[in-house]
């Protein structure tokens, strides 16, 4: 089952990677469909399920959705900032490392992180997606576009919401190990993200 798991979760891995590797390369943007399609960068989809596997199995099951709603929230909010001209030095390279954080996460999760320093960590992250969304935004439809990336951004930490609980769930007493191993993969792909800035 464990050796299942993590050979479908290669498999999406790569597959999503084989289109774009980066969420945030500067591509012409316009109105909806771009905003939905946007976060299918292997940078951005990683942070995305890494925030909800990590909320499922650090924070107590009521709480659950604070990570994924603490992200979406610093995204937009730093996406207004973003499409305002607002930007910051070596970006692409600090979204690249906020995935190799996610990923030691989850490879921590084991140990108890306090929920507040976990929450901070993935607003300041969510905060470097918004910008780099906001820089790429149209000139006109803004609202459109943040609609659609929000709208991916969602079913993105809803995918990993459900995978934590389905490791939860289906692996039992080898859930930990899961995650820490999933989180070993997500810190490597961010390795990877950085040698190819």
């Amino acid at each position: 089952m464990l050796y299942r798991l993590m050979r479908h979760a290669g498999f999406v891995a790569l597959v999503c990677g084989s289109g774009a590797v980066y969420a945030h390369t500067g591509h012409g943007t316009s109105g909806i469909v771009d905003g939905l399609a946007h976060p299918f960068g292997l940078d951005h989809l990683l942070a995305m399920v890494a925030v909800g596997v990590w909320s499922v199995s650090a924070l107590p099951a009521h709480k659950a959705l604070w990570g994924p709603v603490t992200f979406m929230s610093a995204l937009m909010a730093s996406a207004v900032l973003g499409a305002s001209g607002f930007s910051l030095p070596y970006l692409e390279t600090l979204i690249a490392a906020s995935v190799v954080l996610f990923g030691a996460m989850l490879a921590i999760s084991r140990v108890q992180l306090p929920p507040r320093i976990g929450l901070f960590l993935i607003a300041v992250a969510a905060s470097l997606h918004g910008l780099a969304h906001g820089a790429e935004s149209p000139e006109t439809g803004f609202v459109t576009y943040a609609i659609g990336f929000l709208l991916t951004t969602a079913s993105l930490h809803l995918g990993g919401v459900m995978l934590g609980l389905g490791v939860k769930k289906y692996l039992a007493q080898r859930a930990s190990i899961t995650v820490q191993l999933l989180g070993v993969g997500c810190g490597g792909a961010g390795i990877f993200l950085l040698s190819q800035i």
